[in-house]
């Protein structure tokens, strides 16, 4: 049963009184009563010592992390230091050791230049330690590695057993940071490509360090502090504070899962960089808080609820008190996990890397009739057939001794993403008859309305007027009438027309062209570059011929493609609407270099799918179109992947030109672009010139003349 001393927060606070009793009444809206207190040799008598009383007296079980300054680890085990810290130690055991819950001692330890000690003052400070908590009947924790580095866990524990100086607790700061998503297999064990030999997830990882513990005789194993930095989450994707709550409550319920933890702590409440409360002090100090979290902004009228903060809340409020009854499905990318309490059930789902699922696919009819949906954040969902699951986790909850039944097969949508975090409403998900697709509308009822008008305007298909191009695939925009209300600038439609038979062959098992179209412009937008943005994408289930399926977008307000820049520039200009090349390329370059860096790998960079919008006074806005062939990864770009795009947005480019844009580009990444380079530039030219003299259109035009 998962207890709630599960769910704890590192805490700290600051010269002003005041700030202790904001903390203390966040902790309680937030339900937690477990918290993890730094303490050094600079705090007795101090801030932290009167909030530690304050903390005891409010009735919080305290896990007081007592450890020494790096600098002062570092004179260990001179005779003076030594006596400093026996001296910290009588302090607190003495003044406070009957109201704690216990004390860890040590500060990540696998980091030198954080924790400070060599092997022989790391043993000097414990013994220590272990003395005066053995002597005052005090819980002992520690010894504090951070992130998983298991030899350091095994080699530190078999030393202190061998001394007879163990912990009554096993403490590893378990991050799952460095893998993003903390579902994600380790790369830092074997990189990218080798994750599926060691399958080192986070549930895996915390049953190998219980077993550790439990192998050195401690089995019990507590993670006091991780978390997830914003500017971490920021590097791919742009809604870092709601990616943050997503994987926070991901993160504790694949903890909890383990049955390895007795309890999974966030590390500090309060941080502009990775707290659940932003206290807007931007200057982050020299030395990690993961190592030491000293102290917090003072200016209370600053500090703000990060959605962390309620899905922590509502997360501790539904597991406290439930017991895991394991995952449901083993399919990659779906994450279904169930708890049960008495007669009540309760199963938590989502799914990662910007997947979805359609959630009246995963379960009975009668058990969705049943049911009640919350957010990740505690707030009611409805219509639960028409729900999608997402990257944001959802509380799916029965009572009274209803048993959930779910669907035989437990799968994603084939190939369709989700832009989850968006200020302009929702997605729903409809089925009717033969036809099945996704709507993105302001709320589920404006949804239904346009489901129902969509898909006979679709198929009424183009008029004269409306047709914008029509070869491999009908583009046309839709008349004002057919809908019950316009995006600004209209909508777009794209429906493929032919399909040559080796394409029927190659495509039969992909996702259709719209989900493609569709799911390219969400990976996009995902991860904070422009694209159409997509209002539905509508497919017939079976569809023999692959053309029955029609990809709907918002109109994009653009003044010219960047086709239009480079042909004038390679026709000699020396500007495009005012403003100069060399600007031109370097606004080109750092676009594509963000464009790859947050692991876009489009495939059909062309001038004309790269548009640009005109602001005065302001740098050119992109936007890119014609998304169906993007494919998207977790990580930067290899330059392989990085020059399929770039040799195709620079073919109408002259030479010059690529110098000074690949220059800058090359440059960014630290390397020269000299002749070795230029081969791939000249091949793809080369290839483009064959293509255009003996490609099937040219023999048409030969067969035509």
């Amino acid at each position: 049963m998962i207890q709630p001393q599960f769910f704890g927060v590192g805490v700290a606070t600051h010269a002003d009184p005041a700030v202790d009793v904001w903390i203390i009444e966040a902790l309680r809206a937030a339900g937690i009563s477990h918290v993890r207190l730094d303490f050094t040799e600079c705090d007795p008598g101090g801030a932290a010592e009167r909030f530690l009383e304050s903390l005891l007296d409010a009735g919080f079980s305290v896990l007081l992390h007592v450890f020494q300054t790096p600098a002062e680890a570092r004179l260990m085990p001179e005779a003076q230091a030594e006596a400093r810290w026996e001296a910290l130690l009588e302090h607190l055991l003495t003044q406070h050791g009957e109201r704690v819950w216990g004390i860890e001692v040590g500060s990540t330890l696998n980091r030198e230049r954080w924790a400070g000690y060599t092997l022989r003052g790391f043993l000097s400070m414990w013994e220590a330690a272990w003395q005066a908590a053995h002597e005052h009947g005090v819980c002992l924790a520690g010894p504090s590695v951070t992130d998983f580095e298991p030899p350091w866990n095994v080699g530190l524990l078999n030393l202190l057993a061998r001394r007879g100086r163990l912990p009554q607790v096993h403490t590893d700061n378990l991050f799952s940071e460095r893998c993003t998503e903390p579902e994600r297999f380790d790369h830092k064990i074997l990189g990218h490509r080798l994750t599926g030999l060691h399958r080192f997830n986070l549930v895996k990882k915390a049953r190998l360090l219980q077993r550790i513990g439990a192998d050195a005789g401690v089995p019990r194993l507590l993670s006091p502090a991780a978390f997830w930095t914003l500017p971490r989450i920021a590097r791919t994707l742009p809604d870092s504070e709601q990616k943050q709550a997503d994987y926070l409550t991901r993160y504790l319920v694949l903890c909890a899962a383990s049955g390895a933890l007795e309890g999974a702590w966030w590390g500090p409440l309060v941080c502009h960089r990775e707290g659940l409360v932003d206290d807007g002090v931007t200057p982050y100090p020299s030395l990690e808080r993961i190592s030491h979290y000293a102290s917090v902004g003072g200016d209370l009228t600053r500090y703000r609820y990060r959605p962390a903060f309620d899905a922590l809340r509502t997360i501790s409020g539904e597991l406290t008190g439930m017991a895991y009854a394991g995952r449901l499905n083993c399919e990659p990318g779906l994450e279904i996990h169930a708890f049960r309490q008495g007669e009540s059930c309760l199963h938590v789902a989502w799914t990662i890397n910007g997947r979805s699922a359609a959630l009246g696919r995963l379960y009975a009819q009668e058990s969705l009739a049943c049911v009640t949906l919350r957010t990740r954040d505690g707030e009611p969902l409805f219509e639960p057939q028409h729900q999608l699951l997402s990257e944001t986790p959802i509380f799916l909850r029965w009572s009274g001794g209803n048993v959930p039944v779910p669907a035989a097969r437990l799968s994603l949508l084939h190939g369709v993403a989700l832009h989850r975090h968006r200020p302009d409403g929702g997605d729903w998900f409809f089925e009717e008859a033969d036809w099945q697709g996704v709507v993105r509308a302001a709320s589920l009822s404006e949804a239904k309305i346009l489901w129902q008008n969509l898909l006979p305007a679709l198929q009424f298909g183009p008029s004269a007027a409306g047709l914008m191009r029509k070869a491999r695939n009908a583009i046309w925009t839709l008349p004002e009438n057919a809908i019950c209300s316009q995006g600004e600038g209209g909508w777009v439609v794209k429906k493929p027309v032919k399909m040559h038979l080796h394409k029927r062959f190659l495509d039969r098992f992909k996702p259709s062209k719209a989900v493609r179209s569709w799911s390219g412009s969400c990976e996009l937008l995902r991860r904070g570059i422009a694209a159409a943005p997509p209002v539905a994408y509508i497919e017939r289930r079976v569809d023999p011929g692959l053309l029955e399926n029609y990809y709907v977008c918002s109109r994009v307000a653009a003044d010219f493609s960047i086709r239009d820049v480079f042909s004038a520039l390679a026709q000699g200009e020396s500007a495009y609407a005012g403003i100069a090349a060399d600007t031109i390329y370097a606004w080109v370059a750092d676009y594509l270099l963000r464009l790859h860096a947050r692991g876009i790998h489009f495939r059909d960079l062309s001038g004309g799918n790269l548009l640009v919008e005109v602001a005065e006074g302001q740098p050119w806005r992109f936007t890119l179109i014609d998304t169906g062939r993007l494919r998207a990864y977790n990580q930067a770009l290899p330059l392989r992947l990085r020059l399929d795009d770039l040799v195709r947005v620079c073919n109408k480019l002259h030479w010059a030109g690529r110098e000074a844009l690949l220059g800058r580009y090359y440059s960014a990444m630290g390397r020269p672009f000299g002749r070795w380079q230029r081969l791939p530039f000249y091949l793809y030219d080369w290839k483009v010139e064959l293509k255009r003299r003996y490609g099937r259109k040219a023999l048409k035009r030969l067969l035509r003349a």
